[in-house]
């Protein structure tokens, strides 16, 4: 027999769990959006990142925030990784979806110290999600038809006035609809798609912001290999190579003994001749334009220079493959084929209408124009050092990313908080049919969803306690009084400190940016209920120690 004198199992470490762990998470997770409250709305504080080497970084944006921030806490790092998801789902709303996902934490956590089981807390918080999405779908979403051409500019305007072009949002908005709609896509079943991925951005120091451009075609960062070669040539076949072209050389470690010094200059001449009869193929293809993300020597560019064709060589990896994927190539590492020889086929070759090198602000760019599978475009952006141009790039990804969901979806909601009060009114009224305990959690629910518009006026230093109550008063009559319905759209103005019609004033967001961040829940929150395990003798399996938050 094995009574309570038996074998017992050990754990190397000490575990906690309990009231002890749901602090410990509460507590980190509001550490982080603390950080990032401040950086909330049209008047929000830009942050300054520098990392053990001393790079410095400036923004605002949530996401790039939590990436550069070492985060240890595994209840802290389902923050970070939410943010992520957000970011690559919407492309914006990253920091209220931290900002609210901290708060809900901490009145979960607080309703579980009121003895409520944290499985009613958790199906509370589910059925108010759920309600949520319901009426912000049925009546709050607005059609874009039926408000006019001006729609996607609102839009933009909103994602970018909280970013450091907020000043020119007015410039920098033409720039991301005329883009965003100039790389259109049909596929074969009739679905409109805007592939954020086929704009791309080229960042050059000197003059204004307000000097940047948008330029036709996909446009890379460098020049022909050989002055001798064409600048432009039209109906390019683009070959995509990941390979070099330089002159073959033995591979390390192989030694070839001569005995009659004569086989050196044969050896020499074979090895160019490898490289001559490679370059041939792939002309021989119909290939006029070669990209290669390897070097190309100018015993080669010889060959190219005479059968007038552009190579480019040291093409970064990224734009390689984006060029491969608009022109409808394929990358080629290597033209050894099954049968042991070298051969290069010309399927392998993508298409574009024109291929160019032309001068933009004293660089010598190639622009790629038309390709066959979708139009690219390239933004050119001008500013006085790296970090005003690499914010400035992160908040048109942002716009990019918004105007892309508005003309998919079709659908916005007003901005400026009107979604939060509509949905905290909705979800009271709602909590109090309910005669269960989840009535508690949905009342937490919708009082934590006003941490938005609370935060919103902190940052722009106006009375927060104020401007939500008359918020929700307004909400609260759009809801009860059918002539009244209009009083929906009234969102908060951060400017002059007061309650207008955010339709009309053109705040706008994405529908599908206030629905993700509403279903915060069941994507990456961790429950209010949980237990950690520390390990003081090995390290601590990070997949183990998320998974018990989870």
């Amino acid at each position: 027999m094995s009574g309570a004198s038996g074998p017992q199992l050990h754990i190397n470490g000490d575990r906690t769990s309990g009231q002890d762990v749901r602090t410990q998470n509460t507590t980190a997770v509001l550490a982080v959006a603390n950080i990032l409250k401040s950086s909330l709305g049209p008047v929000g504080l830009d942050k300054m990142l520098v990392d053990d080497i001393g790079d410095v970084t400036i923004s605002n944006d949530g996401a790039t925030i939590l990436k550069l921030l070492e985060v240890e806490h595994p209840a802290a790092k389902i923050l970070v990784d939410l943010a992520d998801l957000q970011d690559q789902e919407v492309g914006d709303g990253t920091t209220s979806v931290v900002i609210f996902a901290s708060e809900l934490l901490k009145r979960g956590n607080d309703l579980v110290r009121s003895k409520i089981h944290p499985t009613s807390i958790l199906s509370g918080f589910r059925l108010a999600m759920r309600e949520a999405c319901k009426y912000v779908e049925e009546n709050l979403a607005i059609n874009t038809d039926t408000l006019g051409k001006d729609t996607l500019l609102n839009a933009a305007r909103t994602a970018m006035s909280s970013k450091i072009v907020g000043s020119e949002a007015d410039f920098f908005g033409n720039i991301v609809v005329e883009a965003v709609t100039s790389v259109k896509t049909t596929s074969e079943q009739g679905k409109t798609k805007y592939p954020v991925s086929a704009i791309n951005i080229l960042k050059a120091h000197g003059k204004s912001l307000k000097d940047s451009q948008l330029l036709d075609g996909y446009a890379l960062n460098l020049g022909r290999a050989a002055q001798g070669m064409p600048k432009r040539v039209e109906g390019a076949r683009i070959a995509c190579l990941d390979m070099n072209l330089q002159k073959a050389r033995m591979h390390m470690g192989v030694q070839v003994l001569v005995s009659d010094p004569a086989e050196l200059e044969k050896i020499r001449e074979r090895e160019s001749d490898i490289t001559r009869e490679r370059i041939q193929k792939i002309i021989d293809a119909g290939a006029n334009v070669i990209l290669t993300t390897k070097g190309i020597d100018d015993m080669s560019l010889k060959y190219f220079v005479e059968a007038g064709a552009i190579a480019c060589r040291r093409v970064p990896k990224e734009d390689l493959k984006r060029v491969a994927r608009a022109t409808g190539a394929s990358i080629v590492m290597t033209l050894a084929d099954m049968e042991g020889q070298e051969s290069f086929d010309a399927a392998n070759l993508g298409s574009a209408e024109e291929v160019a090198e032309e001068t933009v602000s004293d660089n010598d760019v190639i622009m790629v124009r038309r390709p066959r599978n979708t139009r690219a475009v390239t933004v050119l952006l001008r500013g006085a050092n790296d970090y005003l141009l690499d914010e400035v790039d992160r908040s048109l990804h942002d716009a990019f990313c918004i105007v892309k969901r508005v003309l998919e979806s079709g659908r916005v909601v007003p901005g400026g908080g009107a979604v939060e009060a509509a949905l905290n009114v909705y979800l009271e009224n709602f909590a109090t049919t309910l005669g269960s305990r989840e009535q508690l959690a949905i009342a937490e629910f919708a009082d934590a969803l006003l941490i938005i518009p609370k935060t919103l006026a902190v940052n722009a230093a106006k009375d927060a306690t104020e401007l939500v109550a008359k918020l929700r008063a307004y909400h609260f009559t759009a809801q009860t009084k059918p002539d009244k319905k209009h009083l929906a759209k009234f969102g908060l103005d951060l400017i002059e400190g007061t309650v207008r019609d955010n339709v009309d004033a053109g705040v706008l967001e994405p529908a599908l940016s206030k629905l993700k961040i509403i279903q915060v829940l069941p994507r990456r929150l961790p429950s209010p209920s949980c237990a950690s395990t520390t390990s003081s003798g090995s390290r601590q399996n990070p997949r183990r120690a998320r998974s018990s938050l989870v």
